[in-house]
């Protein structure tokens, strides 16, 4: 069976009746990291990854919920709950709340979901679920949510109950996704452009490093002050800067002697990210891959080299795809310090390129990666 008929079949075993199937995806971020919170932009995607959830109402306010995945399972009240002991139950829990916090009336309900997202490689399983269940309670109540407001809701869900700061990409890409197309983002307005990804011989490769070193979520605090710091500085000159975003490269370069050099470095990283996004879109939209990919391996140096988010096995990952013709573009992927690097890779070559890089990376790392080979989707629908 596949995963939608293995929920579907838990459902109909558990609960004995006919569910509405929602298919929410994964995602991934082709280029634009560390620019969310400096009110930059962002270059997501939905891919072929997904969580489906089989639901259906109930006559009276309890809700009953299965995790396929965890073999768990978790009941509540919709007039009477607040977080749970467990962790998974949050995500949901926290959605059901920003629901009903907002003035929408509904019943309760059976749920059974489960999916192939791969926990913890960065793919935004989390987003998958809450926004999910957003739109499946919407769809199912007809309580004619706006897309916007279930994007918004299960941002807020992760904080409040999750207890998660999450930026609002993976919840705005979960719900606006579209099928070859990637969405640039700007991360201060939430305004949206689609631009063509439609390269059929190619396929969006992870490789996922397995690691998770301690010093990412104390890093992010502070790469996130010393940006502030930099945009200090800048306001002496220019007070109309709210933040990176709002910084020309000359304007940074001109006032260079001021900064602290670490600083200065964040700085012009995630000036640079931005204007390698926004080159890369226009890339895109003339079908060039190769300076689309070129841009993000420039983009991989600089969360290397100037915003010192890497680690040694994301830059061993890229090295070893690096100059190679079949891989137009390699980078790091997400917060840093482990995780996964996405990689652009022609179809044809796909096996051998797989194959070389667990070879080599084993040889100098020691250890095995999984491979994720994915393709870009639809953003969450409902399954007919």
């Amino acid at each position: 069976m596949n995963i939608v008929e293995t929920i579907e079949h838990r459902f109909l075993t558990l609960f004995g009746k006919k569910p509405l199937l929602v298919r929410s995806p994964g995602r991934v971020n082709l280029i634009g990291e560390h620019t969310d919170y400096n009110e930059g932009f962002v270059l997501p995607a939905a891919i072929d990854k997904a969580i489906i959830f089989a639901i259906s109402p109930r006559l009276d306010t309890k809700c009953k919920i299965y995790s396929e995945d965890l073999s768990d399972d978790y009941e509540f009240d919709i007039c009477d709950f607040g977080k749970s002991q467990k962790s998974w139950p949050n995500y949901l829990l926290g959605v059901v709340h920003q629901l009903k916090q907002n003035g929408y009336k509904f019943t309760g309900f059976d749920c059974v979901f489960g999916g192939d997202i791969p926990i913890g490689a960065g793919l935004s399983s989390s987003a998958a679920i809450e926004a999910g269940l957003g739109y499946a309670l919407s769809e199912m109540f007809q309580l004619n949510v706006p897309r916007l407001e279930i994007v918004k809701m299960s941002q807020l869900a992760e904080h409040e109950f999750a207890g998660v700061r999450c930026g609002i990409m993976d919840q705005f890409i979960n719900i606006y996704g579209k099928k070859d197309k990637v969405l640039k983002l700007d991360c201060r307005s939430l305004d949206y452009e689609y631009f063509p990804f439609e390269m059929k011989d190619i396929k969006i490769v992870l490789f996922d490093t397995h690691v998770k070193h301690s010093l990412a979520s104390g890093e992010y605090n502070v790469r996130r002050a010393q940006c502030e710091e930099g945009v200090k500085i800048i306001q002496k000159h220019d007070p109309l800067v709210n933040s990176l975003r709002d910084v020309p490269i000359e304007l940074l370069l001109e006032h260079k002697t001021e900064f602290d050099p670490v600083v200065f470095r964040r700085c012009h990283y995630v000036i640079k990210e931005n204007e390698r996004l926004l080159s890369g879109c226009e890339d895109l939209r003339e079908n060039n891959l190769d300076l689309f990919g070129k841009r993000m391996f420039q983009s991989h140096e600089g969360l290397r080299d100037e915003y010192e988010v890497s680690c040694n096995e994301l830059d061993v990952l890229v090295d070893i795809v690096s100059g190679n013709s079949d891989v137009p573009g390699a980078r790091m992927m997400g917060g840093g310090f482990g995780g996964c690097t996405i990689n652009l890779v022609r179809q044809n070559a796909v096996d051998d390129i797989v194959g070389n890089v667990k070879e080599e990376y084993k040889k100098k790392i020691g250890q095995d990666i999984k491979v994720y080979i994915t393709s870009i989707e639809e953003g969450t629908e409902v399954i007919s």
